[in-house]
């Protein structure tokens, strides 16, 4: 007996243009990104062009590997992409960029933000 149809919440082709986008932003290879998440790269290039779904296990996983929430991922936030959800993206790349240093570098570049933070304030 044949399976009845899926209900399509989101399209094959909108998550992998989001996935995508998300992993160009972060200057991610499909190479990189799918050595990280243990999986095969022609894989993640099928999910990015459409051609394959994903499972929920793998939205998880996709969305860990890109240091984004599954929500984000799959387009399903509270904010469609308006001006301060991008202003906060951008100071989380950098975040994410200090945490990849060593702890003395991130103590001066916490040194210096301080800095500014309180010449602000005045």
């Amino acid at each position: 007996m044949p399976r009845p149809p899926k209900h399509v919440v989101l399209s094959r082709k909108e998550i992998g243009v989001r996935l995508r986008a998300l992993r160009q932003e972060r200057r991610i290879t499909q190479v990189e990104l799918a050595k990280m998440l243990a999986m095969h790269q022609a894989s993640l290039s099928q999910i990015e062009r459409g051609i394959r779904g994903l499972t929920l296990q793998q939205a998880v996983k996709l969305a860990r590997g890109l240091r984004v929430s599954p929500d984000k991922l799959l387009g399903l936030g509270k904010n469609n992409g308006s001006e301060p959800a991008l202003r906060n993206e951008k100071l989380m790349r950098r975040v994410r960029r200090i945490e990849q240093l060593s702890p003395t570098q991130q103590d001066a570049v916490v040194k210096i933000l301080d800095g500014f933070l309180d010449a602000h304030d005045r």
